[in-house]
């Protein structure tokens, strides 16, 4: 059983949808025990990462995606989701993040002659070495939809990386905890197989 958490800035129903398209059970739920005792978690995000924050807050959540992320069962963090995972972003300056990872969330650049926000395809490329990307071809395809990136401090938790005027960080991977800057759910066959990586690692 995977949870899906709800804490009122997800893009819940997509996530649900694919996870049940692949035929994994799925729960969507804001309830600190059911997500405690699910055998995977999947924390979407859409929004403002100072939304996210007070939102999670809000749900008393904060303290169960910290003891999910820490207590060695698959994590999955997508777009927003990801982001929440480090210390801050310059979109909420007075937000704090979970700081499972340290790293900080930037503005893409204005003057990049590049539309602002980064919305559709773009390729990927990968730690050959990550479970998520098991199985897939060269330089796949994903879909983001983001006008902030991530700049993570530890080159080695990241698992991909995508260039939109600059290069970026496009996933991170460390221990149990994966997170995504695109959208899998949106991303078609390969996006299905991301997610079916993910089940699988349960």
């Amino acid at each position: 059983m995977i949870a899906i958490i709800d804490y009122g800035a997800g893009n819940i129903l997509s996530v649900q949808k694919a996870l049940d398209h692949i035929g994994c059970e799925n729960v969507v739920t804001s309830d600190a025990n059911i997500i405690a005792a699910a055998d995977g978690a999947v924390l979407p995000g859409v929004g403002s990462f100072g939304d996210a924050m007070d939102h999670l807050a809000a749900s008393g959540l904060v303290a169960a995606v910290k003891e999910f992320a820490a207590s060695g069962k698959p994590f999955l963090g997508i777009c927003l989701g990801l982001q929440v995972l480090f210390d801050a972003s310059e979109e909420s300056p007075d937000a704090s993040g979970l700081s499972l990872m340290s790293g900080k969330v930037k503005r893409f650049p204005s003057d990049m002659g590049l539309k602002i926000p980064h919305i559709g395809w773009n390729s990927i490329e990968y730690d050959r070495n990550c479970p998520l990307f098991k199985g897939l071809n060269d330089n796949p395809y994903v879909y983001f939809v983001h006008s902030y990136y991530l700049e993570a401090e530890e080159e080695n938790v990241v698992s991909a990386v995508a260039e939109y005027g600059i290069r970026f960080h496009a996933a991170v991977w460390k221990d149990n905890v994966f997170a995504t800057q695109f959208h899998p759910e949106k991303s078609g066959s390969v996006g299905l197989q991301i997610l079916r990586n993910f089940a699988g690692l349960i």
